[in-house]
């Protein structure tokens, strides 16, 4: 499993607020970069954990799904100004306590893809100069732009599809 966690993973984010585009591309895929690693897997593969431990496919995309709503939070925070972002449940209570392994994989991905769709939305409703305003961020304690948002979104996805292939590989 993953070598490195997520948590210890610290972010330099020196690019230009012009990197949006490139990032909303990365944001916008996730849900159908999901849905293709998906396809096909048993519900035994999609809701295993392995050796007992960490989250099952499911799991990890449900955690996906848990979040949406903390990003569309944090940018409506750093348009109204204010100074800290909100912080996240590092203990992911939502995650443990949604039992995703009991949903039908199509209906999970469908709500992702839905949720997701909202946070495009958002994006793409920003004016240019929105993307380089800023709030800091609490569990990193350095400022965060919403072009950082963006891109924190898109690593953090990529981080679980990295989850999720390390346990495609695992049990196929």
């Amino acid at each position: 499993m993953a070598k490195w966690a997520w948590t210890e993973r610290k972010f330099s984010f020196d690019y230009p607020a012009a990197k949006w585009p490139d990032l909303l591309e990365r944001v916008r895929g996730t849900p159908a970069r999901i849905e293709e690693r998906v396809r096909g897997l048993s519900k035994d593969v999609l809701t295993r954990r392995r050796d007992g431990k960490g989250w099952s496919i499911q799991e990890n995309i449900g955690h996906l799904l848990d979040l949406e709503d903390i990003h569309l939070r944090r940018i409506e925070e750093i348009l109204q100004g204010k100074a800290v972002l909100v912080a996240a449940d590092m203990s992911n209570r939502k995650t443990h306590e949604a039992h995703h392994n009991d949903l039908d994989i199509r209906a999970l991905c469908a709500e992702l893809r839905s949720e997701r769709a909202k946070l495009v939305v958002q994006f793409d409703g920003l004016g240019e100069s929105d993307w380089a305003r800023e709030s800091l961020h609490p569990r990193l304690n350095q400022p965060m732009r919403i072009v950082d948002i963006a891109y924190f979104t898109a690593e953090h996805d990529d981080y679980h599809l990295g989850r999720i292939g390390e346990l495609i590989r695992h049990f196929t």
